[in-house]
């Protein structure tokens, strides 16, 4: 019997999350290690664990798997979130490719300055609403179901969800204009498994701090400004 998946990352969100977010959604439990200094992150890299030489990392059916993408690919099919067919698959994945271009606009965030933080901050909600969510919103009106893609859960709306929430975590009325998301939202976290992770004491990481990001720069030698969008 294959043992849980083991999650190699920071203790923080960073592109591990998602990992994080579709495990939980289906109901798996998984290990974490978390980097904590440099010599870690080399023991990893001379072991040939990271192929690319880069974190996320995830060991699954005797795998060692890098590439976020491929990561939540593989969890995906194995757990049966992504779609009954060829086509429902390539609408998740064009579902995905926009939420991932939002979190794009949110993933760098802890490591600006204060002044880029500002400005970011209205860049994504500006991008949230004049973009991404009048996009979700279309679809789930003209789909008139309760998820993304064909009549089931799928990585689609675990992916979405999340993406809510961090933009909610950056303005908190951003979905006022958007009934759908509102009624999907409310959907989605009821969801047995997606309800257990949003509860205290899981797995989810919380917004990243001063901690995590000095933790990342130590880890990864990362000793240049990041600039906003």
């Amino acid at each position: 019997m294959a043992g849980k998946p083991k999650l190699y990352y920071f203790n923080g969100r960073g592109k591990m999350e998602s990992v994080r977010w579709l495990l939980a959604a289906a109901g798996v439990e998984f290990e974490e290690e978390f980097l904590e200094t440099r010599e870690q992150y080399e023991k990893l890299l001379q072991g040939g664990s990271l192929l690319f030489q880069q974190v996320p990392m995830v060991e699954i059916d005797g795998m060692k798997m890098v590439q976020t993408r491929a990561i939540l690919n593989y969890i995906a099919g194995k757990y049966n979130l992504y779609g009954k067919d060829l086509k429902e698959r390539a609408l998740i994945d064009m579902y995905v490719g926009g939420t991932d271009d939002l979190m794009g606009f949110i993933l760098m965030f802890p490591f600006l300055s204060a002044e880029d933080k500002e400005k970011q901050r209205a860049v994504i909600v500006q991008k949230a609403t004049s973009r991404y969510f009048p996009a979700y919103e279309k679809v789930l009106k003209d789909h008139g179901q309760d998820f993304l893609v064909g009549s089931s859960f799928s990585w689609a709306d675990v992916h979405l969800l999340e993406a809510i929430l961090m933009v909610e975590e950056k303005k908190s009325d951003v979905l006022s204009g958007f009934p759908q998301l509102q009624a999907f939202k409310a959907r989605i976290s009821s969801i047995p498994t997606i309800k257990k992770f949003l509860a205290p004491g899981s797995q989810r990481k919380p917004v990243p701090d001063d901690k995590y990001v000095e933790t990342v720069r130590r880890v990864l030698c990362m000793y240049y400004d990041v600039k906003a969008n």
